[in-house]
């Protein structure tokens, strides 16, 4: 079974940064030579925010690592996933778009306090 990284999303335009976050994703899986290797659930709103979820396949973050190198070990983030979420959102925010990402089993651990 595979392993996988789950990413909270909050965006304004869920349209919009399902799209990116999507062609991103697509463009990655294309560079590493995957398939099928991220899903983007629906959206729910509230507060005037979209918030979804996007599973990704750790194998090609992995794989992106390789082929990134040191560039990819000088991200911000500690470990694996957290650089991960740094490069998404370098990706991302050059379409200007209003987007945050969370590793999701770190927000659910965090609400009950336990760190």
């Amino acid at each position: 079974m595979e392993e996988r990284i789950n990413i909270n999303v909050s965006a304004i335009n869920y349209d919009k940064s399902s799209k990116k976050i999507s062609s991103v994703l697509g463009k990655l899986e294309e560079m590493v030579h995957g398939q099928d290797d991220f899903v983007i659930t629906d959206s729910e709103f509230a507060f005037g925010w979209h918030f979804f979820v996007v599973s990704v396949n750790r194998e090609i973050v992995v794989k992106l690592s390789t082929q990134m190198g040191d560039t990819y070990e000088k991200l911000k983030g500690k470990g694996l996933d957290k650089k991960f979420l740094t490069w998404l959102t370098n990706q991302v925010t050059e379409e200007d778009l209003k987007v945050k990402f969370a590793i999701k089993e770190e927000m659910e651990s965090s609400k009950f306090g336990i760190f």
